[in-house]
């Protein structure tokens, strides 16, 4: 993984910037310019493919579910897949994947590509990496998150708003994530960053909920799962259903 490899030379701000935005461009085809609207729901840096020349392309699309275009979610009899770290919040309590949750998904994967730290790194007391930036943000030195290895070879603005596009796609309320249509724009610098509140909001559950989401989070969370077997489950093989097949790939390695 070239982001988390150990030589003098990391990996450039050039680079990191045009593969975040390859990614987002990406989550844009899948959840609205494709035939069905794919959810991935494993959406992490070790499933970015690079090629040759850096091009980024999202594979790994053994989680991936293509929903009918009437539907909004995927439930996963099983329980939550995934990687923890780029889980979304309600997805513990429902079981269900949709494309809010991959989008949070994209927010922790903005910040390790710009902080050069992966989501789940406990650093100054803080148990993920969103929680630690969302405080620097608070104190007004979120630049601070930025790769040490780049030094000052960096775009401070263009590091700053990918910071703080990470912490819009991470906020807790589902609704509240921004569309990829406008990620791509933001990521690109062609549209303002949504506001960030300096203080990280807390997890809302819905007042109105359907009671058949209600009836599934209760069964599916009669036992609740530790930590490390959600870790365990999100590494399990999982049959892959329909998949996207993506052409270009060369020289293929992972960010």
């Amino acid at each position: 993984m070239h982001l988390f490899t150990v030589t003098d030379e990391p990996l450039s701000w050039i680079l990191r910037s045009k593969i975040l935005a390859g990614v987002g461009s990406a989550l844009h085809y899948l959840h609205y310019e494709y035939d069905q609207k794919v959810v991935h729901r494993d959406i992490k840096a070790s499933n970015i493919m690079l090629d040759s020349n850096f091009n980024a392309r999202l594979g790994d699309f053994g989680l991936a579910r293509a929903l009918d275009h009437e539907k909004t979610s995927y439930t996963e009899a099983e329980g939550v897949l995934g990687t923890i770290g780029y889980i979304a919040p309600e997805c513990f309590l429902t079981g269900k994947a949709t494309q809010h949750s991959d989008i949070y998904a994209f927010g922790a994967l903005l910040i390790e590509v710009v902080s050069g730290q992966r989501p789940g790194t406990k650093v100054n007391g803080f148990q993920f990496m969103v929680d630690y930036v969302w405080s620097l943000y608070r104190e007004g030195r979120i630049l601070d998150a930025v790769d040490k290895r780049l030094a000052d070879d960096y775009d401070s603005e263009e590091a700053q708003r990918f910071l703080l596009l990470g912490l819009a796609c991470s906020h807790p309320i589902a609704n509240e994530r921004p569309k990829t249509h406008a990620i791509v724009q933001m990521l690109a610098g062609s549209m303002a960053v949504p506001q960030v509140p300096p203080f990280k909001p807390a997890f809302m559950w819905p007042a109105m909920m359907p009671i058949d989401d209600l009836s599934q989070a209760t069964s599916i969370y009669k036992t609740p799962l530790s930590i490390s077997q959600y870790e365990t489950r999100g590494l399990e093989p999982v049959a892959s259903g329909k998949l996207l097949k993506y052409s270009g790939y060369t020289d293929r390695s992972m960010v």
